[in-house]
């Protein structure tokens, strides 16, 4: 223990978990945190945006601790011990001479630090990332039956964080393109695929609708040069702060010596790549390509330890972002030092004043799902994300929550209102109101598909079908039904109501778990503008919903 890990490492390792152990239970969560905190409480193989990884580990942490360090526990956990597996992954023996410069390095990295007690997907995705490299590097010296079943489990723990951990394994394989022909890497496949099986069902069972959304529903726009690749660029920069110059001149440096290095470098630069690319489409968000802070830092490191001039620069810089993030986690408990308003300011008290005006009753949130679990999490109260044709779908798309609110007295929360009977400020100054609707009854979960004849523009007749998801029938004479005309980023041009008919028999009532026929004229609209149609549904004057198909136009 001492040989692998020193004094002065440890006494450093302590420090950095005392402090993140502080940050995390005075800090107030952010929204993806209470989202995330929403996912635990009903724990499952699968959620709409993310595997389960991260609502397991809040859950066990929330069984230790309660309020915010029991959802932030595990990130503060495996934070130091992201750092631990670096530690190991640096086999100069010089490294112990310059244990506060490993430090620097590390903690200067903007999301390293800031993972190491917010708790999102993204934390554990760099712990199983630092620990697959780990593993595999143990697996090309002396593969062997049991590492070949370690290295499978930590590939499925990675999946399990984050669905892009796949980019890590698909580039160390391109590396290495002799795994193919080792029988114990395909050992490590198919303890992967097994271990992974419960979410591979999960996701047939639920439609594939992670696989969906992230491949084909993300929202998107016209490409923009300053938003969407400068903006990469811009974020390649930012999560290295001051010291990028150096660490991506490590990476330009860094020969693959062998097949552990060559590793480094393929992950390395085919993520870079891949969002390059992918920047030419939609906008790439910066913790996207976190995962190059794992072999880049490595790089890094041993780049510090062989060029005095980088490790001087490095760590003077390191420094100052290190005292930069600091006065910043100082402000996100302490208001008047951040910046701007952020997340983690004013959370409670937003939550405390619709509280004391409402007691335990139920709100329901227009389309965010953002708020209402930090509502939930804060009030106790139950909560619900009421999403429309101008919102996206999310996890209150496709679980229970609807039920408990439905046939309930609500207070109907929507940023469009500009009057009702309960008010609140957001801590951004934001003036939002609320109105009881009593009671609340929606359908969101009611599905539809267009169908749609190759001579739609001479035979207006049409129709389209509705699925009953429900154990209940629904009332047909509760819903309205319209026809949504969207571009070709998918964003809306125009909502026409269409009067539309049962096929057939006269029925008043959508039978549990059917399928029925309607029929209806289609409107007058512009094919020129048209991309995509879609039939979607208002059920007691509500918004319209997300319920149809998109149907594309040739």
């Amino acid at each position: 223990m001492k040989q692998k890990f020193p004094a002065a490492f440890l006494y450093f390792l302590a420090a950095v978990l005392i402090l993140n152990i502080l940050q995390a239970a005075i800090t107030e969560l952010i929204f993806d945190e209470a989202y995330y905190w929403y996912y635990a409480k009903d724990l499952a193989w699968g959620y709409f945006d993310h595997p389960p990884m991260v609502a397991f580990l809040i859950s066990l942490g929330s069984t230790l601790f309660n309020g915010e360090l029991g959802v932030r526990l595990l990130s503060c956990l495996l934070g130091v011990g992201t750092m631990i597996i670096l530690w190991l992954l640096i086999d100069n023996p010089k490294k112990k001479e310059y244990i506060p410069h490993f430090f620097v390095l590390i903690l200067s990295m903007t999301l390293i630090q800031a993972y190491g007690f917010l708790m999102l997907p993204d934390t554990p995705l760099l712990f199983f990332t630092a620990l697959f490299f780990l593993v595999y590097k143990k697996f090309i010296n002396a593969p062997g039956m049991l590492i070949s079943l370690f290295l499978g489990i930590v590939m499925a723990a990675l999946m399990y964080s984050k669905y892009h951990a796949f980019l890590v394994i698909f580039f160390v394989l391109l590396s290495n393109l002799k795994l193919l022909k080792n029988h114990f890497a395909w050992v490590a496949v198919l303890v992967s695929l097994l271990c992974y099986t419960p979410h591979f069902l999960w996701l047939y069972e639920n439609d594939f609708v992670s696989i969906k959304y992230h491949l084909f529903e993300r929202p998107n726009r016209p490409y923009e040069f300053f938003d969407f690749t400068l903006g990469y660029f811009l974020n390649l920069l930012a999560i290295f702060g001051l010291t990028f110059p150096w660490i991506y001149k490590a990476l330009i440096k860094s020969k693959g010596k062998d097949q552990f290095n060559r590793a480094l470098l393929f992950v390395s630069y085919g993520i870079l790549l891949f969002f390059l690319l992918s920047s030419l489409q939609r906008r790439v968000q910066t913790q996207w390509i976190i995962l190059i802070c794992i072999p880049m830092a490595v790089n890094a490191y041993e780049y510090m330890l062989e060029y005095p001039g980088a490790r001087k620069w490095i760590v003077r810089l390191g420094l100052a972002n290190i005292a930069i993030l600091l006065f910043l986690r100082i402000g996100l408990v302490y208001e008047p030092l951040f910046p701007v308003v952020y997340e983690t300011h004013g959370n409670k008290a937003w939550v405390g004043k619709i509280t004391s005006q409402i007691g335990n009753i139920p709100v329901v949130f227009k389309n965010s799902y953002r708020m209402a679990p930090m509502f939930s999490y804060y009030s106790g109260n139950s909560s619900f994300s009421l999403n429309d044709v101008n919102y996206r779908e999310n996890q209150y798309s496709i679980d229970e929550s609807e039920e408990v609110v439905r046939g309930q007295k609500v207070l109907f929360v929507s940023g469009k209102m500009k009057e009702g009977g309960i008010s609140f400020t957001m801590p951004d100054s934001t003036l939002l109101y609320g109105i009881y609707v009593n009671p609340f009854e929606s359908f969101r979960k009611l599905k539809t598909r267009l169908n749609l004849t190759l001579n739609a523009k001479t035979d207006r007749n049409s129709s389209f079908m509705v699925y009953n998801p429900y154990s209940f029938a629904v009332p047909i004479s509760k819903l309205k039904f319209g026809l949504v005309i969207m571009d070709s980023y998918k964003r809306v041009l125009e909502i026409v109501p269409v009067k539309a008919l049962p096929k057939g028999e006269i029925i008043d009532l959508l039978a549990p778990m059917a399928e029925h026929e309607f029929e209806f004229t289609l409107p007058n609209f512009s094919y020129e503008k048209a991309s995509y149609l879609k039939i979607v549904i208002s059920e007691n004057g509500l918004s319209w919903g997300l319920n149809g198909e998109k149907l594309k136009l040739d």
